[in-house]
């Protein structure tokens, strides 16, 4: 029942703060403008991230305990990836195009202060032998910093249809919960779940036709808590097979994204310009209607998390 109220608190947290976020949106005219790239033909409000953003902390605080180092060093590392976000978005509403250093320095360095609070990924068990081995400590930052900035960045890179990066965080999210759970990881869980609630409630207003984005302050915020959340909860004391768990759980974000990095390398193009390579669009480019490339996709992600939980369950 616990988990079913902070479900339900964080819904009711983003459903209710969102319509105000499109408001004021329109109000300082913080809106994502046409462009050839983008679908939509009118101006459409940006704000929606800062609703899940607040959605989420405001459960963290009714709900999750205690306040320690760890809980502050992730407030302040996830305002500061919403901070940057926003920035990016802001330059949208200029029609401008944001520059990439900045996001990258900013992201490693929230990623960084995740880290130093003590969520790291230490090390693995040996399938073989059932010894743990624990990393050396530069692997150690290197694969936590790397995991978490990744995360962050395919969700944001998915972020290209309406519903779309809503919906496979809220499904990550809900497998991420129920591997805590079996786990008996009850802070991961609370994490989870809750913030499965706050995109849930995001997704009354972003499905099609959206009435608000949640921009890359919003992709940015959900990507960087999903991965926190993964390397603090399934990537605990796993085996080398079980390492698979939240990347699986991530899959379609993750080995979509790698499918288009490669792709801009080998056709010669920067790997952060933007393009319509990513599956939501080759879909598209199919015949697939908005609607059938959601539902599609997300029966992929869906696939996939249900194979995380088996392996989770095989205890391989």
């Amino acid at each position: 029942m616990r988990y079913l109220l902070i479900l339900l608190v964080g819904f009711l947290i983003v459903f209710i703060l969102t319509p105000y976020m499109k408001r004021i949106a329109f109000k300082i005219n913080f809106v994502d403008l046409p462009t050839k790239r983008k679908k939509h033909t009118a101006p459409m409000p940006l704000l929606g991230g800062v609703g899940i953003f607040l959605g989420f902390f405001l459960g963290c605080l009714i709900f999750i305990r205690p306040f320690d180092k760890k809980f502050f060093s992730i407030l302040i590392a996830a305002m500061l990836v919403l901070l940057i976000g926003l920035v990016d978005d802001w330059y949208k509403t200029k029609g401008k195009e944001f520059g990439i250093l900045p996001r990258l320095v900013v992201q490693i360095i929230a990623a960084t202060m995740v880290y130093r609070s003590g969520i790291v990924f230490q090390g693995y068990n040996n399938p073989f032998t059932h010894n743990y081995i624990v990393l050396p400590q530069f692997l150690q930052y290197s694969l936590s910093v790397i995991w978490i900035f990744g995360i962050t960045t395919v969700i944001n890179w998915c972020d290209g249809m309406d519903g779309l990066a809503g919906s496979l965080s809220a499904i990550s999210a809900t497998t991420l919960f129920i591997v805590a759970l079996v786990k008996g990881q009850s802070d991961s869980a609370e994490m989870s779940i809750l913030l499965v609630g706050v995109t849930i409630g995001f997704l009354r207003y972003n499905k099609h036709p959206a009435q608000i984005f949640m921009g890359d302050s919003g992709a940015n915020f959900l990507g960087f808590m999903l991965g926190i959340i993964a390397l603090d909860g399934a990537f605990k004391q796993t085996t080398i097979i079980s390492i698979l768990i939240p990347i699986l759980a991530l899959g379609v974000p993750i080995f979509d994204n790698i499918f288009v990095i490669i792709k801009r390398f080998l056709d010669g193009k920067p790997i952060y310009k933007a393009d319509r390579t990513q599956i939501h669009y080759r879909l598209a480019a199919k015949g697939m209607n908005e609607i059938q490339v959601l539902s599609f996709i997300c029966l992929i992600s869906t696939c996939l998390c249900l194979l995380s939980i088996i392996i989770l369950l095989l205890k391989i």
